[in-house]
């Protein structure tokens, strides 16, 4: 983007107080081609970051899948890893690509709309109706990237499992989706509150532990007052980013083990594979007496 906008021609500025200052001039045409130049490589970043991001997810589900899969009632297995990045970098990098490309496009009208409707409303006079259409147009797109951000996580969820490709194991994962939306429901929700717990928790240790430092080392009383909840913002800050990077890696775990759980389920009847204490609880759930035919139809309704 830097090579970019340095398109045009250098002349000095003789009006610059700094010497040898030089200022690139363009015309029309060639400002029309940098803008849109321009826009050409803001949505590669874009895509590029969710492809980034798609890559981990992909690699931490596949890590889950072969986790389930490689237990059993009788001892847990092992996550392997290996097969996540050979599954990534060899098989699936295209649909990873796709699916960000998805991602990456609706941010991408989003940010253009958010740009648009900003100079809109300034040119309306700050009008309440433009706002409020705005904000709902505003709401939709939103709504939209989030759907199709969830479809694409149940989507490599289920090419984890199945080996399938994008398009198809969106489709599936969606129906499977459907057909299990309690438990995805109950496992996301629990999900989500394990990772806020555990972000605050983290950041209050933290927290905690900085704040005693800072009195034996007779911090607090050379900052005085306040001034110790400068450090805490920093702490706390860097700390809650730090925690919220690795602990998202939970998130995609849960999802690719419900997922494993659900073909299991779908497969077999009951759960076949997973480690053996999934399958204590399991039985304390549906009942240690219960028969293959029992549990299967009581899965199926």
């Amino acid at each position: 983007m830097a090579c970019i906008n340095s398109m045009g021609e250098f002349v000095a500025d003789p009006s610059s107080k700094i010497p040898q200052y030089k200022k690139v001039t363009k015309n029309e045409e060639l400002e029309n081609k940098v803008f849109y130049m321009n826009l050409y490589m803001f949505f590669g970043i874009l895509w590029i970051c969710q492809f980034l991001k798609a890559k981990t997810q992909f690699i931490t589900m596949v890590s889950a899948s072969t986790y389930y899969f490689n237990s059993d009632r009788e001892e847990p297995g092992h996550a392997d890893i290996d097969i996540a990045f050979q599954f990534c970098y060899k098989f699936h990098i295209g649909s990873l690509a796709f699916g960000s490309f998805i991602i990456s496009l609706i941010e991408f009208i989003k940010i253009c709309f958010l740009v648009v409707a900003e100079y809109a409303a300034q040119a309306s006079g700050e009008n309440p109706v433009v706002k409020v259409v705005i904000r709902i147009a505003t709401c939709c797109i939103t709504c939209l990237e989030k759907i199709c951000d969830y479809i694409n996580k149940s989507a490599y969820s289920y090419m984890a499992v199945s080996g399938d490709g994008f398009c198809k194991s969106a489709w599936n994962g969606f129906l499977l989706n459907m057909k299990h939306a309690m438990k995805f429901a109950f496992a996301n929700f629990l999900a989500q509150c394990f990772i806020l717990l555990g972000k605050l928790g983290i950041v209050v240790i933290n927290l905690m532990f900085l704040y005693g430092l800072m009195s034996v080392r007779g911090d607090l009383e050379e900052v005085g007052g306040y001034g110790w909840m400068v450090p805490a913002f920093v702490v706390g800050a860097i700390t809650y980013i730090c925690a919220s990077v690795f602990l998202g890696l939970f998130d995609e775990t849960v999802l690719a083990l419900v997922t494993s759980l659900c073909v299991d389920i779908d497969l077999n009847g009951k759960p076949k594979y997973g480690p053996p204490t999934f399958h204590d609880t399991f039985d304390k759930i549906i009942g240690e007496d219960s028969d293959d035919d029992a549990a299967k139809n009581h899965y199926k309704r």
